[in-house]
């Protein structure tokens, strides 16, 4: 009878701990909470793009007045390192979203 009972307590615990697991859960789906202070990931990626774009416009400023004559050597080739730098970046990213892309593609439906 001993056994009956422990078993019984057992039983009903683990039935007890899986329904309030499930309401959990059921919290966590029903209710995502946004946190407005976050960036989404489509903010991040955008903010990026227009960084990468505003460091292109830049550089390209700073080599247009050293050919003018108007910029230290120094600047214009810090100026062309960034651009370089945040080229090869955006050609990595894009190459990324390419492959995972792809690797979609192939996925059986």
């Amino acid at each position: 009878m001993a056994t009956e009972t422990s078993s019984l307590l057992s039983i009903n615990a683990a039935s007890g701990a899986y329904r309030a697991s499930k309401s959990m859960a059921a919290e966590a789906v029903a209710s995502p909470a946004r946190d407005d202070s976050k960036p989404s990931f489509a903010d991040m990626v955008s903010q990026a793009g227009a960084d990468a774009v505003q460091t292109i416009r830049e550089a390209e400023a700073t080599a247009q007045t050293g050919l003018r004559g108007n910029a230290d050597t120094q600047a214009v080739v810090e100026a062309t390192l960034e651009l370089d730098s945040t080229v090869k970046t955006a050609v990595a990213v894009r190459d990324k979203l390419v492959e995972a892309y792809q690797e979609i593609i192939r996925m059986p439906i």
